[in-house]
């Protein structure tokens, strides 16, 4: 009985520690940022939906990234004086600053090697959406079924916001609260667990040894 009930516990530990490792998947995709002053801030919609303004800076980044909190920023710091420096001002017509990071050697797919981070600045209509400006600088743009941007420039060649493993990646976060070094909070809550059944089952062994004295 004893064997059994070891042997149960050291199972439970073994499927709570593995746990974190079965989540650690993430999507590669290209996500979208609008600058606010010295920061890039996660963009709340697509860029076929965003009708930035003359003198707007926005950025792409393509990486790994579980979700939004984790997404990797574009890199850099250039902003709209830098990048439309050489394309003045048009009556008629806005300007927007894009800044294109297509990532790092781990998060390419395989076989894909990705282009350095470069800027562009577009000169659009006034009602242009941002993906009006990017296809008029960073062509050819491809587009999945549900309107999912999967390659800017022609990269990558294929894939679409498929799910990897992060395993073997290494794509920068901005920060990761729940990754601070030590254990997370499911594991020790299911340490606890299994400390507080181990010393139920000792409590009742011994009890069930001095019945039979």
């Amino acid at each position: 009985m004893t064997r059994r009930v070891v042997l149960f516990f050291l199972a439970a530990f073994l499927l709570i520690g593995t746990a974190g490792q079965a989540q650690a998947a993430g999507y590669r995709y290209w996500s979208f940022w609008d600058r606010d002053g010295g920061s890039w801030v996660y963009a709340t919609q697509g860029p076929s939906l965003v009708r930035p303004s003359d003198g707007d800076v926005q950025g792409f980044r393509f990486s790994v990234s579980e979700n939004s909190g984790d997404a990797a920023q574009p890199r850099g710091t250039a902003d709209f004086a830098s990048v439309c420096a050489k394309t003045p001002a048009e009556e008629g017509r806005k300007r927007v600053a894009l800044v294109l990071d297509f990532g790092t050697a781990p998060d390419a797919p395989s076989g894909e090697t990705p282009p350095a981070p470069r800027t562009a600045c577009a000169r659009v209509s006034p009602d242009a959406t941002t993906a009006d400006a990017l296809a008029a600088v960073a062509g050819p743009l491809r587009y999945d079924t549900n309107a999912l941007l999967c390659a800017i420039a022609g990269y990558p060649e294929s894939g679409c916001g498929e799910q990897v493993s992060q395993k073997n990646t290494a794509a920068p976060r901005q920060k990761d609260t729940s990754d601070d070094g030590g254990p997370s909070v499911g594991l020790v809550a299911g340490i606890a667990v299994i400390a507080a059944l181990a010393g139920t089952a000792t409590w009742q062994a011994r009890r069930r040894r001095n019945a039979t004295r």
